[in-house]
């Protein structure tokens, strides 16, 4: 494929989470000939790269995340000939693959591990952090497993500890070790050598540990690690990188992104996420401020302008749908396309996650069985006691990763085409009401209204590479500025409310290059209806 140094800012990237986005023989899981089939689906949507989550061979505790082999694929997606074919596939139709890069742990039945818990002078013991007691207890106090707890669990033949900073069946690499490093840039290499175009990197902050600090991670020796991976494997292959981390402010997270410093392309941030829970919690929901969700994004966007780039996101494989959270399901398909108009009219590379180009809402949870999750299934015990069973299971059907990963629905046949067999998971309750043959059909769709936005963005240089300004973000109305010199200033024009409003219109004798509502002329006065969304230069 034709390269170029800054592809980045060009692409739309789409998150698959292969288990649940198309099955092709039957089994209830997503393959890779199920992705196969709908790259067109893809490309026509204005796709041109696509992130797939783990599809590592994995004993699947916590959904791919636990990998029990870097080098190969799980059986249950296909063989690495079906892969390699998906891959020759997607880039025939100019898409590009980003992996999920997970190397601050591995699984327990890592090959690495079971050698390392055979005792102090086993192979492969180094690559994992094991440290003596202290006072007889944890080496620290890091908590593990996303509900407190020790993050160490304690190995009785060998009278040591190892870490788990994430849940208890996946064990902390060493990235002091300079063996693991190898491992690890060599593995890199060989998917490049496949012909992956980059990686999303999993926790990538975890993997420099400070263990006098109050919590693991971003260590002293991160921006080395990354760096040395730069330089090693994602430099030499032109190779589009982005970083999940969490909490960190613009000013850090252009210390792993800024061009100059050669580490990350890219950094997820997830703060405008946290609006709608009390104290950012999942489970516990909050009054949802869309003033403050805005303004947020907006801090990103000056944070970064003219020294980094933004990562455009509001849903994924963690996350539950965002219409749920920002939007209105009264006006489904309305506030699914503010959302994003918002969100991909801003400065920045596009992601996408499956099915949020139809406007998909979250599933309804009946019983805890099908909630299966292994991050609700460790929050049920203490949920349960504090609110009861009906309420835990609104909280789960409002806000827990099961929400996002149901399977995706093509059609209104059994199991939304899904799959002919039985599906991992349960399917989303609304699956005759929102799925992809309906969004294609309907006039006012979803999916056209993706489509037309990433094709208005692709011809427009001010929204490809102009600043952003926030000009009005109070009582409904929401308006910002994208500007480049040179060319015309584009509009944002939103009504993020349920109800009607009017905003002044910003572009005198303005052209409308993209309206929700199918508006065909523009008055001084923007009578607005409910979340109606309007580009205008």
């Amino acid at each position: 494929m034709e390269t170029k140094k800054d592809w980045y800012k060009d692409a739309v990237v789409y998150q698959i989470y292969p288990k649940s986005f198309c099955d092709s023989n039957g089994d209830g899981i997503g393959d890779f000939r199920g992705i196969i089939s709908k790259l067109d689906y893809l490309k026509e949507l204005g796709v041109n790269t696509v992130w797939i989550s783990p599809c590592y061979p994995t004993p699947d505790k916590d959904n791919g995340y636990d990998i029990s082999d870097f080098d190969n694929v799980d059986p249950k997606f296909g063989t690495m000939a079906d892969f390699e074919e998906m891959l020759d596939e997607m880039h025939k139709r100019g898409i590009r693959l980003l992996m999920d890069l997970v190397v601050n742990h591995t699984s327990d039945e890592h090959e690495w591990f079971k050698s390392a818990i055979q005792g102090k002078d086993a192979p492969y013991r180094d690559y994992y952090i094991w440290k003596d007691p202290v006072n007889g207890g944890p080496p620290n106090k890091w908590g593990g497993d996303a509900i407190g707890g020790s993050a160490w669990i304690y190995d009785e033949k060998s009278g040591q500890y190892y870490l788990h900073v994430g849940f208890h069946y996946q064990p902390d690499l060493d990235w002091e070790n300079p063996k693991v490093r190898d491992e690890i840039a060599n593995m890199i290499n060989r998917w490049f050598d496949r012909g992956v175009d980059g990686f999303r990197c999993d926790v990538i902050n975890m993997i420099s540990k400070d263990f006098e600090a109050d919590h693991p991670g971003d260590g002293p020796r991160l921006h080395e690690f990354l760096h040395e991976l730069h330089e090693r494997c994602f430099g030499p292959h032109n190779a589009f990188t982005v970083g999940e981390v969490w909490d960190l402010p613009p000013e850090a997270s252009l210390m792993l992104t800024a061009p100059e410093r050669e580490e990350l392309t890219l950094a997820f941030q997830f703060e405008h996420m946290r609006e709608g829970r009390e104290k950012g919690l999942r489970f516990y929901p909050a009054e949802f401020d869309p003033h403050k969700f805005v303004a947020t994004m907006a801090k990103w966007q000056k944070g970064l302008n003219g020294k980094g780039w933004n990562a455009l996101c509001i849903e994924n494989h963690d996350q539950p749908r965002s219409i749920d959270r920002f939007g209105s399901k009264k006006y489904r398909r309305e506030s699914a396309k503010l959302l994003a108009t918002l969100t991909y009219c801003m400065q920045g590379t596009p992601f996408i996650y499956e099915g949020q180009e139809l406007g998909n809402i979250n599933p309804v949870f009946h019983t805890l069985e099908e909630s299966i999750d292994i991050e609700s299934q460790n929050n049920q015990e203490i949920l349960i006691k504090k609110f009861g069973v009906e309420e835990t299971l609104r909280r789960f059907s409002l806000d827990s990763r099961d929400c996002g990963r149901v399977p995706m629905a093509w059609d209104d046949s059994e199991n939304g085409g899904f799959t002919t067999g039985k599906p991992w998971i349960k399917l989303n309750d609304f699956y005759k009401e929102v799925n992809a043959k309906k969004e294609l059909e309907a006039e006012d769709g979803v999916y056209g209204y993706f489509r037309d936005l990433f094709k208005m963005r692709a011809g427009n240089k001010t929204l490809m590479r102009g600043d952003f300004e926030l000009v009005t973000n109070e009582g409904g109305a929401v308006v910002y500025r994208r500007f480049l010199e040179g060319e015309k200033d584009v509009y944002v024009v939103l009504n993020y409310s349920d109800n009607a409003i009017s905003i002044p219109n910003p572009v005198k004798d303005g052209k409308i290059l993209l309206s929700s509502h199918k508006r065909e002329a523009l008055t001084d006065t923007l009578k607005m209806k409910p979340w109606e969304s309007l580009v205008i230069e």
